[in-house]
């Protein structure tokens, strides 16, 4: 680029009036290593004076890397996918590579993805969200020599960011008890499009673990398996409110759930949290604005770690490739003391 109505200014012509060679512009223009800073300060005053910018795709071409990063999510219109890919996507930014976001809905759809990877866009890394990926899955990017990172992730060979789901669901389960409750219900819920994630089984065993602990025996009838769908949770606490001894609390596996859950027992005539105690896991922004007791995950936080382990991966610097990042207890008005 230079100035309208003279020659194009190169690389070279820069190279020349800094009096240095056109690797140590290249490097200097695209923050490399082994520039000194007054040499790198040089070179871009005399850049910016000549007119002269590099093209992005030729200077990540000259790094050899694309300086693109494919980020995978079941869907993109619940919150927790979206604060993880905001978190992703500030940290990418601030390094100057470039997102490309796949929505896969469905096992298909996410098999498709890696089918024709080798044939789309080459990206530096892949951060898969909220989903497994299978031995034929990983077999295509060890092949492509595509760095990995999963987020939200139990069982996977690869990288992680997550957190500990029978931790939180644990400490949800504690906070229950130690208000005096002793029949607590559970909406558990299942992905139907990845139907093989560990998120809900971890969340139900972290549970029971913690009423096994109590010396509390499990009542089946207290537990309600559902797609993880909010109109199906609220079906669900009418099923629970239905029972021949009703739950006193309920654990819930997510705040969109629970919020749809209590909607269900003001619609019964009942009160939360005087009749019944609601918690949930997620931490929402809806869960401050309904005042809902939760079991916060910094979402974003996950997100953004995990972009700065893709970072870490293509640059070759050595990074803790499992992060367990932790949960805590936020209590609000939907939990209350057992009453007397």
């Amino acid at each position: 680029m230079g100035v309208p109505g003279q020659p194009m200014v190169n690389m070279a012509d820069v190279a020349e009036r800094a009096g240095v060679g056109m690797a140590t512009v290249s490097r200097a223009l695209s923050g490399a290593y082994g520039v000194s800073e007054a040499t790198r300060r040089r070179v871009s005053e005399i850049a910016h004076e000549m007119g002269y910018v590099v093209h992005p795709e030729a200077s990540k071409l000259a790094r050899g890397a694309t300086g693109r990063v494919a980020v995978l999510i079941p869907q993109a219109s619940r919150w927790f996918f979206g604060a993880v890919v905001e978190g992703i996507e500030r940290e990418l930014r601030r390094a100057g590579m470039d997102v490309l976001l796949y929505q896969v809905p469905d096992a298909d759809a996410r098999h498709g993805f890696f089918r024709d990877l080798p044939t789309r866009r080459k990206v530096d890394a892949v951060i898969v969200v909220g989903m497994p990926v299978d031995d034929t899955e990983q077999q295509a990017l060890e092949a492509l020599r595509v760095h990995v990172v999963s987020v939200s992730g139990r069982h996977t060979t690869f990288p992680f960011v997550r957190i500990d789901d029978v931790e939180a669901s644990r400490q949800a389960a504690a906070h229950l008890l130690a208000l005096g409750h002793r029949r607590i219900g559970m909406i558990e819920a299942v992905p139907p499009s990845i139907p093989e994630w560990r998120a809900e089984i971890d969340r139900s065993e972290g549970f029971r673990a913690a009423l096994a602990r109590a010396g509390i025996p499990l009542d089946p009838a207290l537990t309600v398996r559902i797609p993880w769908d909010s109109e199906a949770a609220a079906l669900a606490m009418g099923k629970l409110l239905s029972a021949p001894e009703p739950p006193t609390a309920v654990f819930v596996h997510s705040d969109e759930m629970a919020l749809a859950a209590i909607r269900t027992v003001r619609r019964a005539g009942l009160r939360v949290p005087e009749d019944v105690s609601v918690i949930g896991i997620d931490d929402h922004p809806l869960a401050a604005l309904t005042d809902l007791t939760t079991i916060a995950q910094p979402a974003a936080l996950q997100g953004a770690t995990a972009a700065l382990m893709t970072l870490a991966l293509i640059a070759g610097t050595p990074v803790d490739e499992r992060v367990t990042v932790p949960t805590m207890l936020v209590p609000r008005a939907t939990t209350a003391p057992l009453p007397r």
